[in-house]
């Protein structure tokens, strides 16, 4: 579907104003937020349905939306922090993560994207994440990941499940939500994150604030590798992906991207590892997977824990120890 026809389908005035200036509509704005929030944190999947109307769902939507649009493709995070990796639907671990880390705004949170598909909750892991965005704007930091895409998230479960649910309607405004979601965060302006990788396309960091939103992620390019490539030890600088989308590098690219842009370590996702977190090139970059048991694995999940100093640290969570 061509992104501005979906803009006019959602032009109509929503029940309460996008951006409320009248304090008191912002103030009831919030108090509903948190409504929302406070009915997602006491979920269980036999009363699901019933949570939500589909009106306050769009308000959802229509709501982030802006908040992603009003903000930069590269987001300037600074330490401390706390980064996760996928999440892919899997909502009772995401529930379980905040309860050992802190339910927001207790830290800065940076999500490395992957939300939806393949678990059987992706609506509960959005619209959670969402909530927060909306009234944590500047320490909740959601990044896109290459299911958050429609060529991807059509066919993964996240279409089948939002259509089941609630309609396919509710599904093309959600992708409405992300074309504009950002690419990068940049941790004290020397960790830089996304959920891919690394990419030979990028002529400056900053350079990422110029990409035209509302937009799909492209088959090349700076955004396609940011959000698909992965590292490879077998590679010296790029090649064609496995994957049949961006590219693989290797340490030599790695070495020269991190020297060409200043920076010390990339962060990214994208790649389930068996303890949570695996390092590549000595510790020059790192994975971070935040999905226990994925896919019927028995792997671990990790938050990377960065402090003010920039000393980095994991914390593990595996469901056998619950």
């Amino acid at each position: 579907m061509n992104p501005d026809n979906t803009e006019k389908r959602y032009a109509a005035r929503p029940p309460f104003p996008v951006n409320p200036i009248d304090p008191k509509k912002k103030q009831q704005v919030e108090a509903w937020l948190h409504t929302v929030i406070n009915r997602l944190i006491k979920w269980n999947p036999q009363e699901c349905q019933a949570l939500f109307t589909l009106a306050e769902l769009k308000e959802l939507c229509l709501r982030v939306r802006e908040v992603f649009w009003s903000q930069p493709m590269l987001i300037e995070v600074t330490a401390p922090c706390k980064i996760f990796g996928d999440i892919h639907g899997q909502y009772l671990d995401l529930l379980t993560l905040f309860k050992i880390h802190g339910f927001p705004p207790a830290h800065n949170y940076v999500f490395l994207g992957d939300y939806v598909d393949r678990g059987e909750f992706s609506l509960e892991v959005v619209l959670l994440l969402f909530a927060y965005k909306i009234l944590y704007p500047d320490t909740m930091v959601l990044l896109r990941g290459n299911h958050e895409s429609r060529p991807v998230n059509i066919g993964y479960g996240f279409f089948t499940e939002v259509k089941k649910r609630y309609g396919r309607e509710l599904y093309e405004l959600f992708q409405t939500v992300f074309y504009c979601m950002p690419i990068c965060a940049r941790v004290s302006k020397t960790i830089l994150c996304m959920h891919g990788g690394i990419s030979e396309d990028l002529q400056t960091v900053e350079s990422l604030n110029k990409v035209e939103r509302p937009s799909d992620i492209p088959d090349l390019g700076a955004v396609a590798d940011m959000t698909w490539s992965d590292p490879d030890p077998s590679t010296v600088m790029y090649n064609d992906s496995p994957r049949g989308a961006a590219h693989i590098f290797g340490p030599k690219a790695l070495d020269q991207f991190l020297k060409k842009h200043d920076l010390q370590m990339i962060v990214r996702a994208h790649q389930m590892v068996p303890n949570g977190y695996e390092f590549f090139h000595g510790k020059k970059l790192v994975t971070i997977f935040s999905a226990p048991c994925y896919g019927g694995a028995d792997n671990k999940a990790a938050v990377m824990n960065v402090d003010k100093h920039l000393q980095c640290g994991f914390s593990i969570y595996s469901r056998n120890n619950v």
